[in-house]
């Protein structure tokens, strides 16, 4: 039985590790400046039809970030220049999606507009909530007019002036090629993952054979244990770790099942005969006959 628990221990530790693996934690730093245009003269227009810099947060996790209470700056010596309130689901930023924040120096109009303006050759930083963890940063060059700068690609670390302008986009538009075309290109008749699959296979059988030829006389070993628990008959009886064949332990899973289910019939042979109280009849009792003759 202890083996059964030590097994049974190191499987359910092994799901929760894969389990906690998928399940990434909501964390500040996988937010990215992603993309910035400090010169907009036809470009991208906000909400109100007007055309000011821009600035494109990424979350670069498979889980949604909040960016609410942290701060965007333009100045180093001001990490808390502009605070992000808090709250609002506009801040709430799902898997591998984007914000947007208006550099205006007009924060009146909604939370996406900022106390600030994007500046050729300037600065621009997104702060933790407490004012003093750097996230993310970058040090703008001389700006192209209506030519945004960011990441080659999403949250990478190579930057430089993209070729299309993308705000709440992907910032790379070429032709994406994907792992399975890739793996086409390089097995065109499908050989190798023929070749994959039955390995995969083959090694699944073989790792289940291991397990039930060294995990049977442990089986073996606990079923006998848990009659010893149910029958008293058979605690005296040797406990071997001998092989028993299919048929016995059906008949022992069927066994074991029937007891619990309480399914079996109750058989006594002891018979016995309560003995009445009273040595007469109380039909024959005159305390119960008629007192008066009715009239």
């Amino acid at each position: 039985m202890k083996n059964f628990v030590r097994i049974g221990g190191v499987i359910l530790t092994l799901v929760m590790v894969m389990a906690a693996g998928q399940c990434f934690a909501q964390s500040a730093s996988d937010l990215k400046i992603n993309e910035v245009l400090v010169i907009n003269d036809s470009n991208f227009v906000d909400s109100y039809g007007e055309r000011n810099g821009w600035i494109e947060i990424f979350n670069s996790a498979y889980n949604s970030v909040d960016i609410g209470g942290m701060y965007l700056t333009d100045d180093p010596s001001n990490p808390k220049k502009y605070w992000i309130p808090k709250g609002d689901p506009i801040t709430k930023i799902a898997p591998r999606h984007y914000i947007l924040f208006y550099a205006n120096n007009n924060p009146t109009r909604g939370i996406q507009y900022l106390n600030f303006h994007l500046k050729e050759n300037g600065y621009l930083a997104l702060y933790e909530s407490n004012g003093r963890t750097l996230i993310d940063e970058i040090k703008l060059g001389d700006q192209k007019s209506d030519i945004s700068y960011g990441r080659l690609s999403d949250g990478g670390n190579e930057w430089g002036f993209l070729e299309k302008t993308t705000p709440g986009a992907n910032n790379y538009t070429g032709v994406k090629v994907t792992a399975g075309e890739k793996f086409v290109l390089l097995d065109p008749y499908g050989i190798g993952m023929a070749v994959i699959a039955m390995s995969v296979v083959f090694l699944a059988l073989i790792l289940l054979y291991l397990i039930f030829k060294h995990t049977k006389g442990l089986y073996t070993l606990d079923m006998k244990t848990l009659f010893r628990k149910k029958d008293p008959a058979v605690i005296a009886a040797p406990v071997s770790r001998e092989e028993i064949s299919g048929e016995v332990n059906a008949a022992i899973a069927m066994a074991l099942h029937m007891y619990v289910g309480a399914l079996h019939d109750h058989e006594e042979t002891v018979l016995t005969i309560k003995r009445v109280a009273r040595t007469y009849s109380p039909w024959s009792s005159k305390i119960y006959g008629l007192r008066n003759v009715p009239r």
